[in-house]
């Protein structure tokens, strides 16, 4: 797989879908437009995602992009030519349901980002569970420089980052490198672009190689404790760790361990 992405051509479908070794790869296919989020390309997406949540052959998915670009946040373009309310919120809805589904998704999700990831772009990279970035790459909430706060952005980037860096993003609009990104936790790591595949392959495998039961599990229970307070939190996790260690791959992944041997990994 090469470093940068091919361009696509008019009559190419807007989202791009590959899957190997257990690692579904969905890649957003509007390099004309950096790959704006617009109804279509938004609801490929949510297609794409709504079908590896039912397939046994995916472990692992990783959202990547054509062109120059990774995400430059929602199409204007399109927003503007419905001037309409009833749009406007349907636009936003579809959105967050979007965002939504990642976190829900019970399969870990990579974000691949080269070029710039912008407004919802940067929201599309901190819903992922986990992102790795080419050096180049940049990231901002830049709406507040356009009269439109990004407040849905912002949802994402808040639970990601600590409180002070988000709001400098918000409210100053300004892009942030991708050294900085990773020390604000935004993202996992920074690669030279010529390394972002083999990187983003490289812990993609990783991942894939554990059993799908536990990362369902561990998933599912990392965005709920979150949300909850601390002893809540701990009472939750004691439980999950109950009836994980009651699962026939906890059973199967300890005996490995003692006897020093692979994993079989059933899923159950």
């Amino acid at each position: 797989m090469r470093a940068t992405r091919p361009q696509a051509t008019t009559d190419e479908p807007v989202l791009l879908r590959q899957h190997a070794a257990g690692v579904a790869t969905l890649t957003l296919n509007r390099p004309a437009a950096r790959n704006a989020l617009s109804r279509g390309l938004m609801a490929e997406l949510q297609d794409a995602l709504d079908e590896v949540r039912e397939d046994a052959a995916t472990k692992v998915v990783v959202i990547a992009a054509s062109g120059p670009a990774f995400c430059a946040g929602h199409d204007l373009r399109e927003m503007r030519s419905r001037p309409d309310r009833g749009e406007y919120e349907a636009v936003f809805a579809q959105c967050s349901r979007l965002m939504q589904s990642i976190a829900h998704l019970p399969k870990p999700v990579i974000a691949r980002v080269h070029g710039v990831a912008t407004a919802a772009g940067c929201q599309l990279v901190a819903s992922c569970d986990l992102a790795i970035a080419a050096d180049e790459a940049r990231f901002a909430t830049p709406g507040v420089n356009i009269g439109l706060f990004c407040s849905t952005p912002m949802v994402a980037l808040s639970r990601n980052v600590g409180r002070k860096q988000a709001m400098e993003m918000l409210l100053t609009g300004e892009m942030i490198d991708a050294a900085t990104a990773v020390q604000f936790g935004l993202v996992n790591r920074a690669v030279p672009l010529a390394e972002l595949d083999a990187a983003v392959g490289s812990l993609a495998a990783k991942v894939a190689e554990k059993s799908p039961l536990v990362l369902k599990i561990g998933k599912e229970a990392f965005y709920r404790q979150a949300e909850m307070r601390l002893a809540d939190a701990y009472a939750y996790a004691s439980d999950v760790m109950v009836q994980n260690m009651l699962a026939h791959d906890a059973a199967e992944g300890i005996a490995a361990f003692l006897e020093k041997r692979p994993p079989e990994w059933q899923g159950r």
